[in-house]
């Protein structure tokens, strides 16, 4: 492990314009452990605009770029002979995170990465391009320290319980399903080797995938899309008699600042792939 220097964080927000971009930009110009020195986003229209301007936050004079590759290899030759590692915030698309991901490795800036939907293979694969590469490399399914909660409550849970059942619910503008979240959540739970929801009756859909998405464990996981949701979790567990459950609401953005925060600060004390806040937290 290498140790953070006491000068700032250099930090880089990708998707700087985007609902939880701009409340990344907005805590990091705010946070006396960090500095903005890089806001990216695609948008044509905004490239060479201030950002402070144009999201209404603690004036910096940093511009908007619609240039990833040429922001990050400009960073990267910034700090090049500094004792600190840049950070990447990564608040993007699911189409454009792994090869955004990659990119950033091989400059050698360290991404913290909050966009769901990367394939277990392609979490692996920056595994060890990281390792190889000896940068620090967190992705983060939720940054909520309360979910991360209801993570470590559930995994405990699962050892009780046979019958699982997850919903997840989230507003209608998220691309991917499920959520990187409660595809965590159910890993987190599998980690008690054994199968769940076993059938005592055989069962029939008159609507295809009206029981939701079925893991190899047997946990099905049911998504919902809505406006007016943010982002929701439920974990059901039943046994004769009872049922045991756990809920997570965000009702905020805000909510995940703390865990960004922390991500940036703990991640250049690592040269390896760091996959969920539980990591950097406990």
């Amino acid at each position: 492990m290498i140790e953070n220097s006491k000068k700032p964080i250099p930090v880089l927000v990708s998707g700087a314009l985007g609902r939880m971009g701009s409340e990344v930009v907005n805590t990091v110009l705010n946070s006396t452990d960090c500095e903005l020195v890089a806001a990216i986003d695609i948008n044509e229209k905004n490239n060479g605009s201030n950002i402070s301007e144009l999201l209404k936050v603690k004036n910096c004079d940093v511009f908007v770029s619609n240039d990833f590759e040429g922001t990050l290899c400009s960073v990267s030759q910034n700090y090049r002979n500094e004792n600190i590692k840049p950070v990447l915030v990564d608040f993007t698309h699911p189409d454009s995170v792994y090869e955004n991901t990659r990119s950033a490795i091989a400059y050698g800036v360290s991404p913290v990465v909050g966009t769901t939907g990367l394939s277990p293979s392609q979490i692996q694969d920056l595994s060890v391009f990281a390792q190889k590469a000896s940068v620090g490399c967190a992705i983060i399914p939720n940054f909520s320290v309360g979910m991360v909660l209801l993570q470590q409550a559930a995994s405990v849970a699962a050892r009780f319980y046979d019958n699982i059942e997850l919903i997840e619910m989230h507003h209608n503008q998220k691309a991917d399903s499920p959520s990187g979240t409660c595809i965590k959540t159910a890993e987190m739970i599998e980690e008690y080797p054994k199968k769940f929801n076993q059938n005592l009756v055989k069962e029939s859909e008159s609507l295809k995938g009206v029981r939701g998405g079925l893991r190899d464990s047997g946990i099905n996981i049911h998504s919902v899309r809505l406006p007016g949701l943010l982002a929701h979790q439920l974990v059901i567990m039943g046994s004769p008699g009872e049922t045991y459950t756990i809920k997570h609401d965000t009702i905020d953005r805000k909510a995940y600042m703390p865990g960004v925060l922390q991500a940036i600060k703990k991640i250049g004390n690592y040269e390896t792939l760091v996959y969920g806040l539980e990591k950097l937290i406990f």
